[in-house]
């Protein structure tokens, strides 16, 4: 009797965390549009010009403090308030037990780098819900890799993907459709249709780059997007901010744009793939260090990545990656290629 209540009492316990996992998977992946606060009291004028700011879902509105609601139009210290108040109501800011986050952190889906070996390293591949940084200079496969995840974004759950679309932030000109022609074919994938979910944009200065992001909520709220992309994220701050007299000015209008990107994040739960440049250090003390070259950014994308992948060019086609940091990944190098249709295991 003792052990058939406790066979029982198991699986009425597995049955208990499986529904609530579900029901809080729902309720995670819901999304609450702004349009709903109307209901709570707020004109129509008001949501329009939330809108126009780049709020879309009320947990954009819990997700930002009142001093950045203040500075909207029409947006007075009260109404922002009230805002505040109205969108805690329904989305919850408070306390959960480790217990919650981890049964949270198992909703948690990675999409397929289209290696094996970078796939087990990485533990699925790239993680979603968190912003991954790829750093290495030109020749290392960022870009390539960028182009791989924009297509394994749109396949199946089962076969390792975020069955969404990608959106393509591009810095560099550096998006090639006709790569995504190769990588779709390896996946037996129709690469019109997946030519179609590829949501492509181009910034040619750092204001428009953060410009897109406010438009980035818009599109997430009509359609289901995996990742999004950006490459780089650097490449027009190195451009357009000169010298040591430009680098706060440029560190803080990083931070707001790596901001923005956590907050979309957050906000709806896509992977968010970035890459990085490097530079040389010149501190003196190269003669004592094997490879001089450091990212680009400084302690603002440091901090604001979570997981931060080094490439390095190896012979011929292959490339490798270590995993520099990470809050839940051991250190660990894997050796990948870059072939015809995409990213593939390491050729000898």
């Amino acid at each position: 009797l003792k052990i058939t209540f406790l066979k029982i009492s198991i699986f009425n316990i597995l049955i208990f965390i499986k529904t609530k996992m579900e029901n809080e998977k729902g309720d995670k992946n819901q999304i609450l549009k702004i349009s709903q606060l109307t209901e709570k009291g707020i004109s129509p004028f008001d949501i329009k010009n939330l809108r126009n700011s780049g709020y879309h879902t009320i947990r954009s509105v819990a997700y930002t403090s009142k001093k950045k609601l203040i500075e909207i139009r029409g947006i007075s210290e009260a109404k922002a308030e009230k805002l505040l108040n109205e969108a805690y109501k329904i989305v919850p800011m408070g306390f959960c037990t480790g217990r919650d986050a981890y049964i949270n952190r198992q909703e948690m889906i990675s999409l397929t780098t289209g290696s094996q070996e970078l796939d087990k390293i990485l533990r699925g591949g790239i993680e979603t819900g968190s912003i991954t940084e790829l750093i290495g200079e030109y020749r290392t496969g960022k870009t390539q890799l960028c182009h791989n995840i924009a297509v394994s974004a749109q396949l199946s759950y089962d076969q390792g993907g975020g069955e969404g679309r990608a959106i393509f932030l591009d810095t560099e000109g550096t998006f090639r459709p006709e790569r995504i022609v190769d990588i779709a074919g390896r996946f037996k994938l129709n690469s019109l249709d997946v030519l179609e979910n590829i949501a492509l944009t181009r910034a040619y200065n750092v204001d428009q780059q953060l410009e897109i992001l406010n438009s980035v909520g818009s599109m997430m709220v009509k359609y289901k997007f995996a990742v999004l992309i950006v490459d780089s994220i650097i490449a027009l701050y190195r451009a357009e901010f000169i010298g040591r007299g430009e680098l706060s000015a440029r560190q803080q209008h990083l931070g707001r744009f790596i901001k923005q990107l956590q907050r979309l994040c957050d906000e709806f739960n896509i992977a968010v793939l970035i890459t990085n440049q490097v530079v040389a250090q010149v501190d003196g003390c190269n003669s004592f260090v094997q490879d001089p070259k450091k990212a680009c950014g400084g302690n603002i994308i440091a901090h604001a990545s979570q997981t931060r992948l080094f490439l390095k060019k190896q012979k011929g086609v292959n490339r490798g990656c270590t995993i520099h940091d990470s809050p839940n990944l051991p250190p660990a190098t894997c050796t990948f290629s870059i072939t015809s249709s995409g990213i593939g295991e390491a050729l000898e």
